[in-house]
């Protein structure tokens, strides 16, 4: 065995390559930023061999953190993570647009059949959205937690606050307030449909990551999220702020379904592009992703024709005339950031360092196509 590791739990000390470091190294000195290592051959043979070839160099190297210890030392570096960053990626506050959108849309869609925009209520709903969405993050780091999915994940609010018992009730809480406001608002608008529709979303989101279900370890993550955010959460929205005492019972158009589906598929691509960084982690607690099946190349194939698919429903809905010109022409501004999304994932998809971000770039794209749908709506009124 050529590497050897060194006495001192604190600190350790990697060459550039295994033969530098051999059976009996020598320390010629210390400094206060590391060790000074002198390179010795093994063989005496080798070493005049060496000896006459150069004379012999100094290797210096910093001190890192030293894992752990089986049949070869294993030594590495590993970059730590300021804490501030780590609470910033466990709130996940970019995140919170899937509560936005839907919403935005919805209120947009009554708007254009109305002429009403409803604030108060759209503010109700919006608070209530978020505890929700707060429920489902914060219940899915606590049962990731318990099938040792979040093991190394830092970010995991479990790991950060060290309580799985604290999560699990700020989770239930949030979910309990969340729901009240959803449920006041519906009784509000006297409107059973929307309350149906939203049951129906917030039942996706149990099955989707609770016990017994967890039906996101089989895959079916992303249609639970396309139909909750979609066709469930963005109809119910939008018979909420377009029922008024005048209006108790709003028509549901193709236009309605058309505009869900489309929430619905830049709210799955989110959930999907979260997975490419954790297929290890996922396969090896028995977490079946998409991406876990299909592999990160065939996942960014995925992705690219996702977004083609995207932009050609969209083609195909302003050309039927489903939706207005406005928001057609609008949408399709946002065509740069869907590709720009699929480059970046068909180039960095085996780079876990990078494509980490690919899921915040959806979220880029998902605001922006939601916003400008929602603007279209407004224009064409």
């Amino acid at each position: 065995m050529n590497l050897v590791s060194l006495c001192n739990l604190n600190h350790g000390f990697v060459p550039n390559k295994s033969t530098d470091l051999f059976v009996k190294p020598r320390f010629t000195s210390f400094h206060s930023r590391g060790y000074v290592i002198t390179r010795l051959p093994l063989f005496y043979s080798k070493a005049r061999k060496n000896l006459n070839a150069k004379t012999s160099k100094n290797l210096r190297v910093g001190p890192i953190f030293l894992k752990s210890y089986e049949d070869t030392a294993k030594v590495y570096q590993e970059e730590e993570i300021p804490k501030a960053k780590l609470i910033w990626r466990a709130i996940k506050l970019p995140i919170y647009s899937v509560a936005l959108i839907p919403l935005t849309v919805g209120a947009s869609l009554a708007y254009l059949e109305t002429g009403l925009f409803l604030a108060r209520r759209y503010v109700t709903l919006i608070l209530s959205s978020i505890l929700i969405i707060t429920w489902l993050n914060l219940s899915n780091d606590v049962y990731d937690f318990d099938t040792g999915a979040d093991k190394n994940k830092k970010e995991s609010v479990v790991n950060l606050v060290g309580s799985r018992g604290g999560a699990l009730a700020a989770a239930i809480t949030s979910l309990v307030l969340g729901v009240s406001g959803l449920v006041w608002t519906s009784l509000l608008a006297s409107n059973i449909r929307a309350i149906l529709l939203l049951a129906s979303a917030i039942l996706c989101g149990y099955v989707y990551q609770c016990p017994p279900f967890r039906l996101s370890y089989q895959g079916l993550g992303e249609p639970l999220c396309f139909a909750a955010f979609g066709p469930f959460a963005t109809t119910a929205f939008y018979l909420l702020l377009g029922s008024s005492s005048e209006m108790r019972h709003l028509p549901l158009s193709s236009r309605v379904f058309s505009s869900s589906l489309l929430v619905g598929f830049t709210t799955s691509l989110i959930l999907f592009c979260s997975h490419f960084h954790q297929v290890d982690g996922d396969l090896a607690v028995g977490k079946f992703s998409p991406l876990v099946r299909l592999g990160t190349e065939r996942g960014a194939f995925v992705v690219k024709w996702t977004i083609r698919l995207l932009y050609s429903m969209l083609l195909f809905f302003g050309l039927t005339k489903i939706l207005p010109l406005p928001c057609t022409l609008m949408c399709f501004l946002t065509l740069p950031v869907g590709n720009w999304v699929s480059s970046y994932v068909e180039k960095h998809h085996k780079e876990n360092e990078k494509i980490f971000m690919a899921k915040y770039y959806c979220v880029r794209l998902h605001a922006l196509f939601g916003a400008a749908l929602s603007l279209g709506f407004v224009i064409a009124r």
